[in-house]
């Protein structure tokens, strides 16, 4: 399965912000950060805020935060809430359809994927706390 680069861009975000705790952060320092689209950032953090996974301050001081504690966000949710869909097949016209069991076998794969993911929050990726933030130059919290 591959997931993609929307939902990327987002677990990457939340990571920044997660290892961010104490401050707003901008989309242009993130984009800095990870050497990527300011503008596919600024779609991503429309959608996390949206949803509910980020706030976003709007102004002259504004910024991104978290919209609750790491370890309140879960990765399967999220991969859920930014992934449009997990068909891995697109089986409209195939001719085996009516016995193919494929389908079934990568959905089953899809839901195990996800699931595995439920187990995990934010919190439980960022490596060793104050480790991301070091990478980004900034002193353990």
């Amino acid at each position: 399965m591959k997931l993609t680069r929307h939902t990327d861009y987002a677990l990457r975000m939340l990571l920044y912000l997660a290892a961010h705790p104490d401050r707003l952060c901008s989309i242009a320092e993130i984009a800095r950060a990870y050497d990527i689209s300011q503008n596919h950032l600024m779609k991503v953090a429309n959608e996390l805020g949206r949803i509910g996974h980020i706030e976003t301050v709007r102004g002259r001081n504004g910024g991104l935060r978290l919209a609750r504690p790491a370890n309140e966000i879960i990765l399967g949710t999220v991969v859920r809430d930014m992934e449009e869909g997990f068909d891995l097949v697109d089986c409209g016209g195939c001719v085996i359809v009516p016995v193919c069991g494929l389908p079934g076998v990568l959905r089953q794969a899809t839901r195990a994927f996800v699931e595995t993911l439920d187990r995990y929050s934010l919190a439980d990726i960022g490596g060793p706390k104050g480790g991301m933030a070091a990478l980004f130059g900034v002193p353990p919290y």
